[in-house]
């Protein structure tokens, strides 16, 4: 009983420093979530894209294509300008999965809802339940969102 206690022991200082690196890339990789929601809630497209690669790859739910950093922030500038668009409000993230596929590499699965959108006819849209899939790369030790890929959950009604 004795040498199983000791083995537990050594096996919890060894993996300790392990775990203790993952929460802290899990809350680094997370904290990306909140440059972009930041960025949107004030329209503020530098802040959106600060943790996205230069070479990123990005594609919202209709379709547009970006694929570097430049090409988001300028694509989002003009989002931000269109008033439609910026009516409303997003609640906080329903869900932030995080899965690791390898110590550099990171996916985040997210969902918002997004409530008091227009259509450009200024009539008020249905709620919009956006679906958010990054994909992370460690790089010279920062984490940075190299692709982005959103879509709308439809009515099934």
């Amino acid at each position: 009983m004795k040498k199983i206690f000791v083995c537990a022991i050594v096996f919890a200082f060894i993996h300790a420093p392990a775990l203790a690196e993952k929460a802290g890339d899990e809350a680094a990789v997370l904290a990306t979530l909140d440059s972009w929601n930041r960025g949107w809630a004030e329209k503020d497209a530098a802040l959106a894209v600060q943790d996205y690669a230069d070479d990123t790859d990005w594609t919202n739910a209709f379709g547009d294509r970006f694929q570097t950093r430049e090409e988001l922030q300028e694509g989002l500038e003009f989002i931000f300008s269109l008033d439609f668009v910026m009516a409303g409000d997003s609640a906080d993230n329903e869900f932030e999965d995080v899965i690791f596929l390898t110590p550099d590499i990171a996916l985040i699965r997210s969902k918002l809802v997004r409530q008091g959108q227009q259509f450009n006819t200024g009539e008020s849209r249905p709620d919009r339940h956006i679906n958010h899939l990054r994909v992370l790369e460690r790089r010279d030790g920062k984490w940075q969102i190299v692709s982005h890929m959103i879509s709308q959950a439809q009515d099934k009604r």
